[in-house]
């Protein structure tokens, strides 16, 4: 079993650095073109937005929702009682969005309000993010179908066609921002028609692999669909468990924008090297054990469900330490070869680098976040989580406050972190409590050997990063290639320290990914 289910994260996780790297070019473009100016923020704010109801409606609280409880339709019931129950749910979906979507572009003016209050100080600035902010908040009614799509293709083991979806994305904000930007005279406006059309193209483009499956919905309104009750029933909590982090996100902008201009953009910046070992591993993961854990969890196979379990939380440590340790170490060339272009100067290197810090520090009790909480959605148990969360979110309410000025934006970061530490030892306890999850042997050397392991890594990247001037001093192909074998050297060193400590789960890792090549 883990080693099936190694495959489909190594599946999922190769499509989505596909995104990843297409992101990073996106960003690369918006920094050269948006620096970190009040231009950037109008532009992140509108963008972010419909994240977080993206969140609420899309993959977040409704995966957690809909793939368990379709899962157990797929194993318990008829096909015809399967489709019937995929209908239903993508009309009450559909018209939920929509009439989301139609409210928010109408009161965008009161939305900018609440989310960045500072904005009113700057009207221009402002009348600009609700003039982007009614271009991209139809984004949320296509990507919360597009996730539906993905919900079901997930479902039936089809995992590489959602986890490359996000592709589409990418490259329309790529292909707006060159193109369009420059027709249109405010490049913001460019860039948000892109994210516009790769919403619509995102959605799209799952449509011939639902027909391959027999599978694509045909919406209908229908009330009585037992199916359907138990998903809203079970999507009210999660609304907000699945949330947390997006509303600790949102908390993070409302102070930001009382801060200096550009607070906004160096914490989108270092958020996003972040989200791509995030992005990579920590959604590839989360997205395979969760019909995993739901189908172990409908047949009562609970040795089974411990295992999955157990398997994944080794990989949050395997992966994330040694992440966490490589992104602190490189944190400045990454930020010089990526983004320092343009309009994006060294005195923005210097303040996304600080909130990096915070952002970096909690990769993995984010990713562990994300396998804790399907342990409990597989059950079909979204209230506790939701309890959980709300604790993470006033905790992040608390650090945020406490650190926001001593630290200004980069204190934000960090109680960003600390919310999700809080997050996820309350979801272990709980686990541990319920006699859900009882650890395996082993885990005491496993995590001594990945720290060792890590250290011997971070040590030589250290040593072979070089300085600032020696960075800037390089075209971007040199600054990329020197920043990709630093990359390259790192995971060779933690690999190979791995293998002479004799982590097994390291070694099943390599062998396997060695496996995939080959049969590709």
């Amino acid at each position: 079993m883990s080693r099936s289910l190694m495959k489909s994260v190594l599946t999922i996780g190769a499509n989505t650095m596909v995104s990843r790297v297409l992101g990073f070019i996106r960003d690369i473009i918006l920094a050269r073109t948006f620096g970190a100016s009040a231009l950037a923020d109008a532009f992140f704010v509108a963008f972010r937005i419909p994240n977080l109801f993206r969140r609420l409606f899309g993959e977040g609280a409704f995966a957690q929702a809909f793939v368990p409880v379709l899962g157990e339709y797929k194993a318990t019931r008829s096909e015809q009682d399967t489709r019937a129950f995929i209908d239903d749910v993508t009309g009450w979906l559909g018209l939920a969005v929509f009439g989301v979507t139609l409210l928010g572009m109408l009161t965008a003016p009161w939305v900018v309000m609440l989310i960045a209050p500072g904005f009113s100080d700057t009207p221009d600035k402002f009348a600009l993010t609700v003039d982007l902010l009614r271009i991209t908040f139809p984004y949320l009614f296509f990507i919360s179908l597009t996730a539906l799509a993905g919900g079901i293709l997930n479902t039936y083991g089809k995992f590489s066609v959602p986890a490359f979806t996000p592709v589409f994305l990418n490259l329309s904000m790529i292909l707006a921002a060159l193109v369009l930007a420059p027709w249109l005279g405010n490049p913001a406006l460019g860039v948000a028609w892109g994210v516009f059309l790769g919403g619509l193209v995102q959605l799209l483009f799952q449509i011939p692999f639902l027909l391959q499956i027999r599978r694509l919905p045909r919406p209908r309104l229908r009330r009585r669909d037992p199916g359907v009750a138990k998903v809203l029933k079970l999507m009210g909590p999660a609304i907000f468990g699945s949330s947390v982090a997006q509303i600790n996100l949102f908390l993070s902008t409302i102070l930001a924008s009382f801060l200096a201009s550009g607070s906004v953009a160096y914490l989108y910046y270092s958020d996003r090297l972040v989200e791509f070992p995030l992005g990579v591993f920590g959604v590839a993961l989360g997205t395979v054990i969760l019909p995993t854990l739901s189908e172990q969890q409908a047949t009562h196979d609970q040795e089974r469900f411990n295992g999955t379990l157990d398997w994944a939380l080794r990989l949050v440590v395997i992966i994330g330490i040694p992440a966490t340790v490589g992104l602190l170490i490189l944190g400045e060339p990454m930020l010089i070869s990526l983004f320092r272009y343009g309009a994006f100067d060294m005195h923005a290197v210097a303040m996304s680098q600080m909130s990096l810090i915070g952002y970096g520090l909690g990769i993995v009790p984010i990713i562990a976040v994300r396998v804790l909480a399907p342990a409990f959605y597989a059950r079909q148990n979204t209230r506790t989580p939701v309890k959980i969360g709300i604790i993470a979110l006033f905790a992040n309410m608390l650090f945020s406050v406490m650190l926001v000025w001593p630290l200004a934006h980069a204190g934000l970061a960090l109680a960003t972190t600390l919310a999700a530490a809080v997050n996820a030892s309350l979801l272990y306890r709980t686990l541990r409590r319920m006699q859900v999850y009882t650890p395996l042997p082993g885990w005491g050397r496993m995590v001594f050997s990945v720290l060792l392991a890590s250290l011997v890594m971070g040590g030589l990247l250290y040593l072979a990063q070089g300085n600032a001037s020696q960075w800037l001093a390089l075209a971007m192909p040199q600054r990329l290639l020197w920043l990709l074998g630093l990359v390259a050297l790192g995971a060779g060193a933690f690999f190979a320290a791995g293998w002479l400590l004799n982590i097994s789960e390291l070694k099943a890792l390599k062998q396997l990914s060695k496996r995939k090549r080959g049969n590709g």
